[in-house]
Formats: C-alpha cells, structure tokens, sequence
C-alpha cells in the first residue's frame, strides 16, 4: 500500500518542468538519432512498436478480434486482426499505424505541458505491457521487453530530472520519427515499384481497400503526422516560453 500511494502520488503531482535549454537539447539529440543510420535502425523499432499497437487498437475498437503482432529486425512489423476485409474499419485499422506515434507524442506534449512527466512515463509502461501480451515471434518479444525494461526502470529507479528528460526525449522522438518513417514508407514504396513488386505497405493496402491513389494516402498521413509535430511541438517549446 505504501508503494501504491507513493506511486499515485507521483503520477498525479505535476514535476517542475526542466529548463529550456533541456527541452531543446533532448529535441536536438532526437534530430541526431533520426538522420545517423545506425541510431535510428536501433531506435526505430520504439516506433514499430506504436505503429503495430495503433493498429490494434484501433482494431480492437473497430469491433475486429486481435490475433496478434509481430515486430522483425528490419523494424517491419505485422498486426493481424479478424473481421471484415473491406469497409470503414478496415479502412480504420489500416490507417492507425503511421499516425499513432504522433498521436502519442501530441498526447505526451499535453502532459508535459502540464509537468506530469511520471504519468507520461507510467501510460507508456501500460502500452508496452498490453503490446507484450499481443506478441507473436520471438524478436519481437524481445524487443518490446527490452523497451518495457528501460521505461519501468526510468519510471520505478529514475530521479525527478532523469525522468523529466527521458519523457522530453520519448515525445520529441514520437512527434519527429513519426513523418519520418512515412517519407520512409514512401520510399520504399517506389523502390517496390521500380523492381515491380506489389506495394504491400500501408498506403498500398488503403489503396486497395479504398480506390485512392496510394500517394494521397501518404500525403494525408503525412499531413496528420505533421500537424502533431506542429501542434505538440508548440506546446513543449511554448511551455518553456510561457
């Protein structure tokens, strides 16, 4: 009892917001991961991760039955749900994945806006754990482990600045990668084209389920990913301006 009210009282007491040269530190850092091959190859699958636990979600909400997720050492990932093959929440679920970072990232700059790093840190935990029950290969069980892992020890062991920075890191990651794996989806899809292969990415299966230009649906997703980074990004930087 002692460890849950210490633990709720911790969740539900804003932190002081940590300095605005942290803030545009951790924002440069994230800049860095992105555009080094190596860091973002090892970080991306943070991003897989979210993008596969959208589309379950959404899933889930849509009425289809969860089947599982997997997540692959290229940083693929695969979530399959059973219900109808065609119709708005197909549409939906195939939707949610490349916007889901963003979202989640547009959520976190709410509440770090507001200073409740440590519930940021706690939802995410709750995330990991409910994509970990969902996991159907090997690598993927461990990847999310390993990321379940990092959050729970920040979260359980971390100091106030140690949490209040990792959090800032975590939401600039989400609301900065998030445009950049779909730029990276488009890419690859004209790769797939050039060597005639079928477009199996996600604005290909929306394609397919709803008659539109596969490249529309890339700019709309695009265009929701950025508008989180606007969105979220002015209320981290705004926060420090205030």
């Amino acid at each position: 009892m002692d460890w849950w009210t210490e633990t709720w009282r911790s969740v539900t007491t804003p932190q002081p917001v940590p300095e605005t040269a942290v803030v545009v530190l951790s924002a440069a850092l994230v800049l860095v991961v992105l555009v080094v091959p190596v860091l973002w190859h090892v970080t991306r699958h943070a991003l897989t991760i979210v993008h596969e636990a959208g589309h379950a979600g959404v899933a889930v909400l849509v009425g289809r039955r969860l089947s599982g997720i997997r997540v692959h050492s290229d940083t693929s990932g695969l979530t399959v749900s059973v219900g109808k093959p065609r119709g708005p929440g197909m549409v939906a679920t195939a939707a949610a994945g490349y916007p889901a970072p963003a979202v989640l990232g547009l959520g976190a700059a709410w509440l770090l806006s507001r200073g409740y790093a440590v519930a940021l840190l706690w939802v995410l935990v709750v995330v990991a754990a409910l994509v970990l029950v969902q996991i159907r290969n090997w690598y993927g069980l461990w990847s999310v482990l390993v990321s379940a892992g990092v959050l729970v020890a920040v979260t359980v062991w971390g100091s106030a600045a140690v949490q209040s920075t990792f959090a800032y890191l975590l939401t600039w990651f989400f609301l900065l990668g998030a445009p950049r794996a779909v730029l990276e989806m488009q890419a690859s899809r004209r790769r797939s084209r050039r060597r005639g292969a079928p477009d199996q990415s996600d604005a290909g299966i929306l394609s397919h389920l709803t008659h539109l230009p596969g490249l529309l649906w890339v700019g709309l997703l695009l265009l929701v990913c950025l508008a989180c980074l606007a969105v979220g990004g002015a209320w981290l930087v705004g926060l420090q301006l205030a």
